[in-house]
């Protein structure tokens, strides 16, 4: 039997205690993973407040977290102990229905949330599916590696999906966590790239990101010049 040592919330608005959670064995299709960093989401206190009505108590939270495998179950593939790996939102599906079968493992009806009936990042080891330990390249700083695994796919997801182009322009509403790593994605994919924000003090931070240009929304006369200037508009607001 093993037990995971972490913050975990015990009941919805109470505050995080250091706790021992009994996990078991490990299951034959797991990886066990000591945790080096975990990133910091609004899900984990929307997790923890129990603001969608379905949160499992007691829990650790963090699912940006990455870390080195440890220990392999006897049915795990492409993952081995010493690698460097991470585990996002969620940390397991099904694997043989159709939305597993095409690549679509996250629509998966059963797909297992990293902090929603499992027990999260903010610890000392995590598990996860091997499907869902996400191998990181040696070249990646890892301290900063664990946005990607949750921010990072939320905004990428749709720049591949839509089929934007290197030649696109495209625009950015909000730069905040999710906007600024949108501005990055955009720029390295070669797009001609505006940031628009209500806060004018964020413009170089804005351009620090890789935008070219910047838009004040409360301008109303800049919005009217940048009217018909964009192929795509991604809008990570949170409102």
């Amino acid at each position: 039997m093993t037990e995971i040592r972490g913050w975990a919330a015990h009941g919805a608005g109470k505050p995080l205690e250091l706790t021992c959670i009994e996990v078991g064995a490990l299951g034959p299709e797991e990886v066990e993973i000591k945790v080096e960093y975990c990133g910091l989401c609004h899900s984990d206190l929307s997790t923890k407040n129990n603001d969608w009505g379905m949160s499992q108590y007691p829990v650790i939270l963090g699912h940006e977290a990455v870390g080195t495998v440890t220990a392999v179950g006897e049915h795990t593939k492409g993952v081995k102990v010493g690698q460097r790996v991470g585990v996002g939102w969620n940390a397991s599906s099904c694997m043989h229905c159709h939305q597993c079968m095409t690549g679509q493992h996250n629509l998966c009806a059963e797909a297992l949330p990293t902090i929603i009936g499992h027990q999260g990042g903010f610890s000392d080891k995590i598990r996860a599916h091997w499907a869902w330990a996400i191998p990181l390249p040696d070249s990646l700083d890892i301290s900063a590696a664990g946005p990607l695994l949750c921010g990072g796919v939320t905004v990428f997801e749709p720049l591949a999906v839509m089929g934007v182009r290197p030649t696109d322009r495209v625009g950015v509403v909000g730069i905040g966590g999710l906007g600024h790593m949108a501005l990055k994605f955009a720029r390295a994919w070669g797009c001609e790239v505006t940031a628009f924000t209500s806060t004018e003090g964020k413009a170089d931070e804005a351009r620090g990101f890789g935008a070219h240009h910047v838009v004040a929304t409360r301008d109303a006369d800049a919005l009217k010049r940048a009217a018909g200037s964009l192929d795509f508009i991604l809008g990570p607001v949170v409102t």
